[in-house]
């Protein structure tokens, strides 16, 4: 009820704050550098504006900024953030706002100036392709803007017959949102995250300048950048390594009863040949089904039938097994005359319960593009916009089995779970240790994204489920780090880069964005 009331008391000063002041209660004018901005309703301080950038895809909590920036081109971000640095008493903060798909406020500015990029994608009309993304002429490349989304430079790049090679699960997000995480999804083993296959960035730094970056031009910026929070500046432009598209995908699930064979199984599809190359898989995630409802998750992957389902449940059921795990795998191909014999030499030598292999044929798009339609279908049931507490974690490989052991077989059983439990393993050595994303130390470590949706007035549950959790790995000592995390104490981000991380990152912060302006809502600096 005190949250409540503290935003309830925020809109009303809100709505009483004349347009164009300084900030709530402080009624000085705009610097002159933002004169015109105010003028042309790009900078607002109106409710529609600033209620709108309160709250996050997590809808777990929410902070009311001062102010809202609808940017019309690159230099008016420049513009806020050079009057940030050079006006006596500033008093802001400043977020810079994609889809706003964080979880527990990493994109808010309480009571500063969030900047709501999608509006640099809405500055001019393009009939073809958004206007900021532009593929090389040799398609080698694309240059996408910060504020475009995955989905759309997809669809700008099969129009040239190539595709960026690491991908996310949801393209329904930001070029620079994703790249100051890290970006995974499951082909990120044999290509890394996504901040591995960028060339090149434009970035805004905290203090206002527009500089270029790279890991031959001022490259202590571009690895801090990438995979760091939003910390040191705002990503304008990112050079993406592009690859021929193929034209389909050949889809497969595979059942398993047993964790250490579905691991075995997993860690030998990323596994690297004695070359150094991958084999043909092109993608590689897990999911965990707990017993209780296996039924209803199964269903809702959108991929088995319903007499698949029936089959699976009843082998649990035969088996006395409270979890049933499935790696979800995709061959991509061109030539349909060899793919079946090619994934068949790939099937022969996993373990998965005989008989318990599915397959589906899609296009390239239809597969990247998957979790878009599960989300229209939840969107139109009122199950999309609830609270998310998602947990996700990287585990190294060394303590994945203790996971299983205390959370799927142990703290997850008996409960009801709505949402996908993925587990899948990566390759450090596609990751590069110099950029800012944490990681653990060893060879291979599990990405473990426990991602659930609170349906049932339960959020208050599931926040106590992932404190368990939390405990559970502390008490056992496994050394993982959080992805996508929120601390809200030093100690817990020194911990989580590690000593000579965070002391680097801590020097990038001095050096390009010595007065701490930049994305407070990660609870970093401020």
């Amino acid at each position: 009820m005190a949250v409540v009331n503290l935003l309830l008391a925020a809109l009303i000063a809100c709505s009483h704050a004349p347009v164009g002041t300084l900030a709530l209660g402080d009624h000085r004018p705009w610097p002159p550098a933002l004169a015109a901005l105010v003028a042309a309703g790009r900078l607002r301080t109106d409710t529609n504006a600033t209620v709108a950038a309160s709250t996050d895809f997590g809808n777990i909590t929410s902070a009311l900024p001062a102010a809202v920036l609808y940017p019309s081109s690159t230099g008016d971000l420049a513009a806020l953030l050079g009057a940030a640095n050079s006006t006596p008493g500033w008093p802001y903060t400043i977020a810079f706002r994609g889809r706003g798909h964080s979880l527990m406020g990493q994109a808010f500015a309480p009571g500063g100036v969030v900047v709501h990029m999608a509006s640099l994608g809405d500055a001019t009309a393009a009939a073809a392709a958004p206007p900021r993304i532009n593929v090389s002429a040799d398609g080698r490349y694309v240059d996408a803007g910060g504020e475009q989304m995955w989905i759309d430079v997809l669809r700008a790049s099969l129009a040239r017959g190539v595709a960026p090679r690491s991908w996310t699960d949801y393209l329904y997000l930001t070029v620079g949102g994703t790249l100051s995480n890290a970006g995974i999804s499951g082909q990120a083993f044999r290509h890394g995250p996504q901040i591995s296959n960028v060339l090149e960035l434009d970035v805004i730094t905290g203090h206002g300048e527009m500089m270029t970056c790279s890991k031959e031009l001022n490259a202590d910026l571009f690895d801090a950048v990438l995979g760091g929070l939003g910390q040191f500046g705002v990503i304008t432009r990112a050079r993406i390594v592009l690859e021929a598209a193929p034209a389909r995908a050949r889809w497969v699930r595979l059942v398993y009863t047993d964790f250490a064979t579905f691991t075995a199984d997993q860690e030998r599809l990323i596994a690297p040949r004695p070359d150094g190359a991958f084999g043909p898989m092109s993608y590689i995630e897990g999911s965990v089904f707990v017993n209780q409802s296996l039924a209803t998750d199964l269903t809702n992957t959108g991929f088995f039938s319903d007499a698949d389902v029936a089959r699976i449940v009843a082998l649990a059921a035969e088996r006395n097994a409270t979890t049933v795990y499935s790696i979800e795998a995709t061959l991509n191909y061109d030539n349909a005359t060899s793919v079946d014999q090619e994934l068949k030499s790939v099937l022969d030598t996993l373990s998965f319960v005989e008989g318990f292999s599915f397959q589906r044929d899609v296009t390239y798009e239809q597969f990247l593009d998957r979790v878009h339609n599960e989300e229209v279908a939840l969107d139109k049931l009122g199950l999309w916009r609830v609270a998310h507490p998602w947990l996700n974690m990287f585990v190294p490989r060394s303590r994945i089995a203790d996971v299983d052991r205390g959370v799927f077989k142990g703290i997850l059983q008996g409960t009801d779970i709505v949402g996908p439990l993925i587990v899948y393993p990566l390759n450090k050595s596609m990751w590069d240790d110099s950029m800012s994303a944490a990681m653990p130390s060893e060879d291979v470590f599990y990405a473990v994204s426990l991602l659930f949706s609170s349906v049932a007035n339960d959020l208050a549950r599931l926040q106590e489920q992932n404190q368990r959790i939390l405990r559970f790995c502390d008490l056992a000592g496994i050394q993982y780090k959080s992805y996508l995390a929120r601390y809200t104490n030093r100690g817990d981000w020194v911990r989580h880069f590690g000593t000579v991380k965070w002391n680097r990152f801590v020097e990038m912060k001095n050096k390009y964005d010595p007065n701490k302006l930049l994305s407070p809502g990660q609870d970093i600096f401020n």
